[in-house]
């Protein structure tokens, strides 16, 4: 880093509220603005196209998903693997890739067009990890990761409200609309990612704190597996179910909606997102004034549970009419975001602090991340391509359902596992000190 930037010496003098508004500011604007190569063909219809008898935008949506899967299961090396310097150049370039390739959509004749949106998905996969490099192993990383997160709260809505938006109001074609969308963010995402590149390594009392976080090869990769991978496994299959969830939620909202009675709402697909990433901003961003790892660590987990009944219980009330349709999709997507972005957030940042273990958040999150979108992957291909005859909405319904059983079940679950492996770890460095004072 230049040691002349002004910038960059401004973030390393100015105050800690300076600091974490810059770096929510540089992250948030980033990540919104990969979005709008991602989310828009969601707005699509594409009505009256099939594909054997099948809805083209099914197609479309589990093509793009593919590229996302794969994408995360190339991230558990790439991202853990990520160097410094190499963090701006992979945004640009990824990115780049992705937009091209929906020109490539716009451009080639149905249903050959569907190919590009494998190489659409599989470059943005990778964007959360180098966005969330800048932020992890600080002591205000919960506040810069729900800054962060609320991006693509906030984001999803938006930019598929423009992107429907140009195809209603100004008539550009479903197919052109994915890459016109991203077109009017370049310039914001350029904004961002000149803002991340003057950003600051953690510094020593961060490090103190959270521990140092370096990229991973592949023996430490393997060790840090072999140590938790019972825990691993637990909240994987917390991820998958949240990911299955938040993915139906967010890339068939138009076709919820409508069933909801609110078709003609373009803007209700971005209204009904704000008050869900206020409120989880607020929460998850709070808990960076605990200081204690553990105590954050184990808060985690609480909140799975909570989440769970949560959503089991607004889903009841929303069939019984006790609460109104808005209402009822406002609060089981606050209690969905809320489980889901502690995994964004704090879950891997204070699991690495608590045990104090010199590696980085990429490995973990795109180990759950990559089976979380193959279970989305799965989820979409079976609903969508073995006859099971249910709507969206109907369909929606019984995931929340199952997702809240799932994350009060295994929220427990998870709770016993790392409070004995706690015990065990701390026996461990115990005969590991003892062992070094005889020798």
């Amino acid at each position: 880093m230049n040691k002349n930037d002004k910038i960059s010496n401004w973030l390393n003098q100015t105050n800690k509220f300076n600091f974490a508004v810059y770096l929510i500011a540089a992250s948030f604007i980033t990540y919104f603005s990969m979005y709008a190569f991602r989310k828009p063909l969601s707005a699509g219809t594409f009505s009256d196209l099939y594909l054997f008898g099948i809805d083209y935008k099914i197609y479309a949506i589990f093509f793009q998903i593919i590229g996302y899967t794969i994408s995360k299961f190339a991230g558990i090396k790439i991202i853990a693997e990520l160097k410094t310097e190499q963090r701006i150049i992979g945004i640009l370039v990824l990115i780049g890739i992705s937009w091209i390739s929906l020109l490539f959509f716009a451009i080639v004749p149905t249903p050959y067009n569907l190919i590009f949106l494998i190489f659409n998905g599989f470059p943005l996969g990778m964007i959360w990890g180098i966005v969330f490099s800048f932020l992890e192993g600080r002591k205000l990383t919960e506040i810069l990761g729900a800054g962060l997160s609320s991006s693509f709260i906030v984001s999803s809505g938006v930019v598929k409200a423009i992107g429907r938006s140009l195809v209603i109001n100004f008539g550009i074609s479903e197919f052109w609309m994915p890459f016109l969308t991203g077109m009017i963010f370049i310039a914001s995402l350029v904004l961002g990612v000149f803002l991340l590149s003057k950003i600051p390594p953690p510094n020593e009392e961060d490090i103190k704190h959270r521990t140092q976080r370096i990229p991973m090869d592949s023996n430490m990769r393997k060790k840090f597996f072999k140590e938790f991978s019972l825990g691993i496994i637990l909240v994987t299959i917390i991820y998958v179910f949240l990911t299955i969830f938040r993915d139906v939620r967010d890339n068939f909202a138009v076709e919820i909606w409508s069933d909801l009675g609110f078709a003609d709402r373009t803007d209700i697909l971005a209204t009904a997102e704000i008050p869900i990433s206020i409120a989880v901003l607020i929460i998850i961003g709070s808990l960076f004034i605990i200081n204690n790892n553990r105590i954050a660590f184990y808060l985690n987990k609480i909140i799975f549970t909570i989440t769970g009944i949560l959503l089991i219980l607004t889903t009841y009330l929303f069939q019984s009419n006790s609460i109104s349709p808005i209402f009822w999709m406002i609060l089981n997507g606050f209690s969905m975001y809320l489980a889901y972005l502690a995994y964004h957030t704090f879950l891997f940042e204070r699991w690495i602090a608590v045990f104090q273990i010199k590696s980085n958040i990429g490995f973990l999150m795109y180990i759950v991340d990559s089976f979380g979108y193959l279970g989305s992957s799965i989820i979409i291909f079976s609903k969508s391509f073995l006859s099971i005859h249910m709507n969206w909405l109907s369909f929606f319904v019984n995931i929340s359902y199952l997702t809240g059983f799932v994350l009060i079940f295994f929220g427990i679950i998870t709770i016993i596992y790392f409070l004995n492996k706690e015990k065990k770890h701390k026996v461990e460095i115990e005969l590991q000190l003892v062992g070094e004072n005889n020798g």
